[in-house]
């Protein structure tokens, strides 16, 4: 009976990875397919002849160039600029007394549980305030720090042994001190996990830079596409190749370190 079960469990997992990963692998075959292909009834599960011609002509369609060069740029700053907010502020809650310290906690505790779609249109609200609108400040500011990330990093700082840090003021070092070079350090499966998490939430960013962005040179990958995939009409196999491209950059980056994000995850919640 348990090896029944056991071999029902494992077979549920593969039915249901097959499931989750048939829409990616259609789309890369589609993507190489010809017109007539892309658009059978019934569908072509496979090409005849690869037609890499369709990411070239994809490409030359949209400047897609520039989006990848926004989506980046936005995406390493909010990046850098979340984790610096981030390690800065779980040192606060941890390692620091201060009034009023567990109010604050409670309450951005209390953020947590509003939806993102509520703050949205205050940030933007702010953002026209400041006209800011089309720049690539109202696509980095309002992503500059993160509740959820600073509870993250606080669960892992709080196994930490306090006498790090007071053997660190005996010896006279300063908090910024000690936060470069000791807990920095010691945090940095955590701060590599959340530096690529973020970096892939940045690049798949889309109700926010629609918003924000007016002109065509400032549009992020994920509102290109969308707007690829309504201008190309019906070339379904050119919008397949688009799609492909702006997605296997983020496929690449996991692959290479999916056990650094798998290591960083498992660490923090066993810690926590």
């Amino acid at each position: 009976m348990r090896h029944f079960n056991t071999a029902t469990i494992h077979v549920f997992i593969i039915i249901m990875a097959l499931i989750t990963v048939f829409p990616f692998i259609y789309m890369l075959s589609g993507s190489l397919m010809s017109y007539q292909e892309a658009t059978s009834i019934p569908p072509t599960m496979l090409p005849h002849t690869l037609r890499w011609s369709n990411f070239a002509e994809a490409m030359r369609q949209a400047p897609f160039a520039r989006y990848f060069f926004n989506t980046i740029l936005v995406s390493a700053a909010s990046t850098v600029g979340t984790i610096a907010t981030t390690v800065l502020a779980s040192f606060a809650l941890v390692r620091l007394r201060f009034r009023g310290k567990k109010i604050l906690a409670d309450a951005m505790v209390a953020l947590l549980m509003v939806p993102y779609e509520v703050v949205v249109f205050t940030n933007y609200r702010t953002i026209a305030q400041l006209e800011l609108i089309d720049t690539y400040w109202a696509l980095i500011l309002p992503s500059l720090a993160s509740v959820f990330y600073i509870f993250y990093l606080q669960q892992y700082l709080t196994a930490v042994p306090d006498t790090y840090y007071n053997a660190a003021k005996v010896d006279g070092c300063g908090d910024l001190e000690f936060i470069w070079k000791v807990m920095v350090p010691m945090s940095r499966p955590a701060l590599f996990t959340m530096g690529l998490l973020l970096f892939i939430q940045g690049w798949n960013s889309f109700l926010w830079p629609i918003l924000v962005t007016n002109s065509t040179d400032m549009r992020l990958i994920g509102n290109g596409l969308s707007a690829f995939a309504t201008e190309s009409g019906t070339a379904v196999q050119l919008q397949m190749a688009a799609s492909a491209i702006t997605i296997i950059p983020i496929l690449v980056l996991y692959i290479m370190f999916h056990k650094q994000i798998i290591e960083g995850v498992s660490r923090n919640g066993i810690k926590g």
